[in-house]
């Protein structure tokens, strides 16, 4: 059987196309934004979830959780484990609230 792959960022786009999708997607946004920059750094270092997950010193269930962009109450000193596990470093800023789109 042969599998199809699906490039994130074109079945995002299409996803986004749906206003209900659109909605709550964005609601997650940040959460979401996470996720991915932690699935890319971590393929780039070629790293399984459960090798992350050793140098974190946590779990593969708990890298799966923040991967899959609904891991609640994250941590700063969590991400701070995980971005040196990566060899990088985060950023925090606060910006000024977008108008709600329609």
């Amino acid at each position: 059987m042969k599998m199809k792959v699906h490039d994130y960022n074109e079945m995002l786009k299409e996803e986004l196309k749906d206003s209900e999708f659109r909605k709550e997607y964005e609601a997650l946004e940040d959460e979401f934004e996470i996720a991915r920059q932690v699935i890319e750094l971590r393929l780039k270092k070629g790293l399984t979830q459960k090798e992350l997950a050793e140098k974190v010193n946590t779990s593969q269930s708990c890298i799966a959780r923040l991967e899959s962009g609904t891991y609640r109450n994250l941590s700063l000193s969590f991400l701070r484990r995980v971005s040196r596990a990566l060899d990088v470093q985060i950023h925090v800023k606060f910006e000024k609230l977008r108008p709600a789109r329609s």
